[in-house]
């Protein structure tokens, strides 16, 4: 007997507790329903507030305010599901515009430095370009020089330098002179041989090696020769 009071008792508080969460659930849904209805059903007159707005001169369907351009329809209702604190939205989309934020200024960075590298490598391939243009240049002058020398009869460059490395001919007795007041030679960059050479070539032999031609004196090469530097004769 005392068994099956227990049993008996137990499924009594089984049904009740089942009863209790099917009037919760349907308390619930019922909210839902009077709510849905209110937001699709017009206030009428009965409404304090309504009735107050038509003493105003309101006029249902118009925009609110003294010209009637203000809001017509009611602030929509947003219900809250999750369980989020207050400002918790806020603070998510502020944290997202952060990371994208910091995501674009990562990209500009990178992009930049991708920039620098490009510009630097082109002006390194520049640099480098414009060295071997130099030595070659040098080259021709320096043979330019010695050929013509040798045919005017001169037979000892004027510089050491100014003649290929290796050539026969004595030079000490010009060693001390005709540095045009530079005291080491060997500390001369290719650019500075260059120019004393071609400045050479063009008063002595009037000739000119990006011309490749010898003029007649120093008005004719004044005259046709587009200028000293390898950049007057880019066309």
């Amino acid at each position: 007997m005392v068994k099956h009071v227990k049993h008996a008792l137990k499924r009594e508080e089984l049904t009740k507790e089942i009863s209790n969460q099917n009037k919760q659930k349907t308390y619930k849904q019922h909210e839902l329903d009077r709510r849905d209805t209110a937001l699709q059903t017009s206030m009428s007159t009965e409404n304090k507030g309504f009735a107050l707005l038509q003493k105003m001169g309101y006029v249902a369907g118009q925009g609110l305010g003294k010209e009637g351009a203000g809001r017509i329809e009611p602030i929509p209702l947003k219900v809250k599901t999750d369980k989020g604190g207050i400002g918790m939205e806020e603070l998510k989309k502020r944290k997202a515009e952060e990371k994208l934020e910091n995501y674009h200024r990562k990209l500009q960075v990178k992009k930049q430095t991708e920039k620098k590298s490009l510009d630097e490598f082109r002006d390194r391939k520049k640099t480098e370009r414009e060295k071997r243009q130099i030595e070659g240049d040098l080259r021709k002058s320096q043979r330019a020089c010695e050929q013509l020398d040798i045919q005017k009869g001169i037979l000892v460059p004027k510089d050491s330098w100014n003649w290929p490395e290796g050539f026969n001919h004595e030079t000490e007795q010009n060693e001390d002179s005709n540095t045009e007041g530079i005291e080491d030679k060997e500390e001369l960059t290719p650019l500075v041989k260059l120019q004393h050479i071609t400045s050479y070539l063009r008063r002595v032999h009037f000739y000119c090696i990006w011309c490749g031609t010898s003029y007649n004196d120093v008005e004719d090469l004044s005259s046709n020769c587009p200028g000293d530097t390898v950049a007057d004769h880019d066309y």
